[in-house]
């Protein structure tokens, strides 16, 4: 354990599923002698919220979930030595604008890996076998009775194939599913390694019984999935999406549901977090959860010890393990 003077700040913790699940974390921070604050705004914070939280904390480092860390963010924090991002995905921080400022960017990586493909194949059943609306008539007296295919022999294509889309995809093995995957980051032999056909785009669209993305959503940038994309589908694909709404064009979602183009959607990611006008609340055949794929006991304190251990070097003058930037 180390002195509580040699990492000694404060941290103003943004995501309320920081050591929401266990004490580790938190314990982490006081063996560290490192001062805990959190806003009373409702996550995620946007750019203007969080410059407000960071004026009346003055932190010596920020751990967020999916707020806003903008260039105005950062530059209105002359104190800030570490931003951790409590999850994977930094597409929310402006790692350009912490790189300029001297600021450490870290994150935890595979933390929640196992986590979000264990969501990734429960929403995947659950929008093919029509579980939910099976559930609602049950609950309403009814005893209907809804069909869906096997997973067996159906093909299904990963959008990304880091960490989390190779795990969905031992996963969909199991099921006796075919997997193709596309990642044009990725050498062959991480496929062929796998047992997966590397893919084009094109091909994963046209083939795929099941789409799953896994990849991160660059700020700004047209949805990877548009209309356009999204007409070339599969008749009846199934769509999940427990990576970043920003990945895809919800109105066409919506639209190609109603038309019978795509048989379901299950998303655990939206382009604006809670989604109150997003075009699929009132779509048909879809599965819809509030951003839970990390939301496991074990993800959360994996997660939550690796970034509190990461902000604990940087402020002791250290280099971190994962860092971004």
């Amino acid at each position: 354990m180390h002195t509580t003077s040699d990492a000694a700040g404060t941290v103003l913790i943004t995501t309320p599923s920081f050591g929401q699940h266990s004490e580790q974390p938190w314990r982490v921070l006081a063996e560290e002698g490192l001062t805990a604050r959190r806003p009373t705004d409702r996550h995620p914070l946007s750019s203007a919220q969080l410059r407000a939280a960071l004026a009346d904390t003055n932190p010596d480092a920020l751990i967020v979930g999916l707020d806003e860390v903008s260039a105005e963010v950062i530059a209105a924090a002359p104190g800030l030595r570490v931003i951790a991002k409590h999850g994977v995905g930094v597409d929310n921080i402006d790692c350009a604008a912490a790189r300029h400022h001297g600021v450490r960017v870290v994150n935890a990586p595979g933390s929640n890996t196992n986590a979000v493909a264990d969501l990734t194949m429960a929403l995947l059943l659950a929008a093919l076998r029509q579980i939910v609306p099976a559930h609602t008539s049950t609950v309403a007296g009814g005893w209907d009775r809804f069909f869906g295919p096997e997973l067996g022999g159906r093909t299904l294509a990963l959008l990304g194939f880091g960490r989390i889309g190779q795990a969905v995809a031992r996963r969909a093995a199991g099921f006796d599913m075919r997997v193709i995957a596309y990642d044009p980051y990725l050498p062959d032999e991480v496929f062929t390694a796998a047992g997966v056909t590397a893919a084009s785009l094109d091909e994963c669209l046209a083939q795929a019984d099941v789409l799953s993305l896994h990849l991160p959503a660059a700020p700004g940038a047209a949805p990877l999935l548009g209309r356009a994309e999204l007409s070339r589908t599969k008749p009846g694909a199934c769509l999940v999406n427990t990576a970043r709404g920003e990945l895809v064009d919800e109105h066409a979602v919506a639209d190609l549901l109603r038309s019978g183009q795509l048989r379901a959607a299950a998303v655990d990611a939206f382009t604006t977090e809670p989604p109150r006008d997003s075009p699929l609340l009132s779509a048909p055949n879809v599965v819809l959860t509030p951003h839970v794929g990390a939301f496991t006991h074990e993800a959360n304190a994996v997660m939550g010890v690796t970034v509190a251990r990461d902000v604990a070097r940087v402020l002791r003058g250290e280099p971190p393990v994962h860092a971004v930037v």
